[in-house]
C-alpha cells in the first residue's frame, strides 16, 4: 500500500500574524514558518499505519516556494520515505492544489491520500473534499480514528450528535482532525537520515495545471480590538445597554 500525504508551509502556530502596513496581506518576511499542524497529524497517522504493517511507502507532497523543502524534510524525518515539491512562488488556491495533487495521485497510484482538514493560514477546509470529487474517490473528513482493513478504511468522525463511523472502499481520501493523534518529534538520527532522502522538484506546468487565481483579495485587516466590559446593577439596566448599542431591538 502507498500513501500520499500533502503538507503545507504556514506561519508557525505560536507566532502572532501581522498584517502588512498597506493591508495587502499578512507579513511573511522574517517570520518563523513550519508545517501546518493538521498536516503534521496526517503525517503521523500515515507513519502509524506503516508501523502497523501493510503500508510500503509514504510520499510527502508540498506545493509552494523552494523553502517548502524544509517542511518536506521535517515530514521525512518523522518517517516519510520520499518527497515531491511542486515549486511555485504564487499563491495557490485550494482548487488548484487539488488539481495538482490529483495529477500526482494519477502518476503515483496510491491507495490512500491523508491530509489535514484545513490549513491554519486560510482556514479554507476545501482541498480534501475537492480532491475526492476530482478523483471520484470516497472521502472521510474530520477523522478522529482511522483503521485500515482488507481493501477498505473505517473512519470515525465527530459530528454534532456524537461520533459517526464510515467505511470507505480503497482508494480513498481522508482528512484529519486534531483528536486523531499526537505527532511525534523527529529524533536527531532521523533528521540526519532525512537529509539523504529523495525530494523531486517539479513545476505546476509539469502537471498541466493553471494556477491563475480565481479570487481577488481586496484587503486584509487586523481584528477589532476588544473593549473593556461594563458592570451593570441589574437585568433591566443590561437590557437598556444592549438596546442602546443596537444588540437588541
Amino acid at each position: 500500500m502507498k500513501i500520499i500525504v500533502p503538507v503545507k508551509r504556514v506561519i508557525d502556530f505560536n507566532v502572532k500574524a501581522r498584517v502588512k502596513a498597506d493591508g495587502s496581506g499578512v507579513e511573511l518576511q522574517n517570520v518563523k514558518m513550519s508545517m501546518n499542524p493538521f498536516d503534521e497529524i496526517a503525517v503521523e497517522e500515515a507513519i502509524r499505519l506503516k508501523e502497523a504493517g501493510g503500508v510500503d511507502e509514504i510520499i510527502i507532497v508540498s506545493i509552494g516556494p523552494n523553502q517548502a523543502q524544509e517542511t518536506i524534510r521535517t515530514a521525512l524525518a518523522m518517517g516519510g520515505d520520499r518527497g515531491i515539491l511542486v515549486e511555485t512562488g504564487e499563491t495557490v488556491e485550494p482548487i488548484s492544489v487539488a488539481k495538482i495533487i490529483k495529477a500526482i495521485v494519477e502518476e503515483e497510484k496510491p491507495e490512500l491520500v491523508i491530509l489535514g482538514k484545513q490549513a491554519i493560514d486560510d482556514d479554507c477546509n476545501q482541498t480534501g473534499q475537492m480532491l475526492a470529487a476530482l478523483l471520484n474517490w470516497p472521502q472521510g473528513t474530520f477523522a478522529s480514528e482511522v483503521k485500515v482493513a482488507d481493501g477498505s478504511v473505517n473512519v470515525t468522525r465527530e459530528i454534532d450528535g456524537g461520533l459517526e463511523t464510515v467505511k470507505l472502499t480503497l482508494p480513498a481520501v481522508v482528512t484529519t482532525d486534531l483528536r486523531l493523534n499526537e505527532p511525534r518529534y523527529a529524533s536527531l538520527p532521523n533528521i540526519m537520515k532525512a537529509k539523504r532522502k529523495e525530494i523531486i522538484t517539479k513545476s505546476t506546468d509539469d502537471y498541466g495545471v493553471d494556477i491563475t487565481p480565481r479570487l481577488t483579495q481586496l484587503k486584509v485587516e487586523e481584528p477589532a480590538k476588544r473593549t473593556a466590559g461594563v458592570k451593570v446593577e441589574n437585568v433591566a439596566e443590561l437590557l437598556e445597554k444592549l438596546k442602546g448599542e443596537g444588540v437588541l431591538s
